[in-house]
């Protein structure tokens, strides 16, 4: 009976590392790749970091983009601490599309 136990132990271990799934170190992840807007999601962190000195960003969101034929805007919305006050910003970057050219950086506090 123990020898019995013992082989479908060790078949049912065998089957179950032959079944897991083999992972190809050169298949690129999600979560390896940049998304488009991390250039312009670091540019919104430093532009707000400079607006709000004295506040703590505490999180960050990426809302969108709206693109036009000549130009594109990346909207973000981050959370700021300033001592006992918490608020929400919405920057806007636009920039020129061929050539990346920054044309405007906007910001809107909001209480939500």
């Amino acid at each position: 009976m123990r020898k019995l136990f013992l082989a479908l132990s060790m078949t049912l271990l065998l089957t179950s590392i032959s079944m897991a799934p083999i992972h190809n170190q050169n298949t690129a992840s999600a979560q390896d790749e940049t998304p488009p807007y991390a250039k312009w999601g670091r540019l919104a962190m430093e532009e707000t970091k400079s607006e709000y000195p004295d506040a703590d960003i505490i999180d960050y969101l990426h809302v969108g983009s709206h693109t036009s034929d000549d130009e594109t805007t990346q909207k973000f919305k981050l959370w700021l601490k300033e001592e006992a006050k918490e608020y929400g910003v919405f920057i806007d970057i636009t920039f020129h599309n061929e050539t990346e050219e920054l044309v405007q950086i906007t910001f809107e506090e909001t209480s939500r």
